[in-house]
């Protein structure tokens, strides 16, 4: 199907992205622009654009005279990045305790309680899914842009290493834990202790990630 849109390059990043997230396009893969192009039926010119914005977005690697790769997440970058999510939404914690109205916390809640029945259940990818909505909650009632911004440009980063963190052992009741402790520290209006409950929460993370990634290299070992 023929892209028509007014920023058509706009819609070639989002279907690269999806397709890079997917891991359709791997990690390390060169990217055929020819190919590409004729895939989506579309003229080089827009496909280079949305090629450089992913690049800016860091999910794709220019290398002169080779062209573009897609990025390969280490776990030097893991430990780097963790360390600013954290601060990052450490502080969206914060400002949400100062701002979250009644209604926001009782949506909060049910959240919650779907995380509670999902975690019991051990549905893992549904529990994915609430975490997800969670945070990102957290995030629009802090309604601090620059920081959302920021957040979702590192998110993306992270998502090129699909790692699926609550796979490691026991983290799945970790995980609850810590989301139960920042949401407790919201409905306190306790900005500082729920700065402090979700730095702990990503930290843990990154934690989780590594045990898993250490396990996996034992295996193939």
């Amino acid at each position: 199907m023929r892209l028509v849109h007014n920023s058509m390059h706009d819609e070639v990043a989002a279907q690269l992205r999806e397709r890079i997230f997917a891991g359709e396009l791997a990690p390390g893969s060169f990217l055929d622009e020819v190919q590409l192009a004729e895939q989506l039926k579309i003229s080089r010119t827009p496909l280079r654009e949305a090629l450089k914005v992913l690049t800016a977005e860091g999910l794709v690697r220019h290398e002169p005279r080779r062209g573009c790769f897609v990025n390969e997440v280490t776990e030097q970058d893991l430990d780097e990045i963790f360390p600013v999510l954290a601060l990052l939404e450490g502080r969206c914690a914060f400002e949400a305790a100062q701002h979250a109205s009644d209604a926001d916390l009782e949506t909060l809640d049910a959240m919650h309680q779907k995380l509670q029945k999902q975690a019991k259940a051990k549905r893992i990818n549904e529990y994915y899914v609430t975490n997800f909505a969670i945070h990102e909650a957290i995030i629009a009632l802090a309604g601090n842009r620059w920081l959302a911004g920021v957040i979702a440009d590192l998110r993306k980063i992270v998502k090129l290493a699909r790692l699926q963190q609550l796979h490691a052992p026991g983290r799945l009741e970790q995980s609850l834990s810590e989301h139960l402790a920042v949401f407790a520290a919201l409905k306190a209006r306790d900005a500082e202790g729920a700065d402090a409950a979700m730095r702990t929460h990503l930290t843990r993370q990154r934690e989780a990630l590594r045990e898993l990634a250490r396990a996996q290299r034992s295996r193939l070992a």
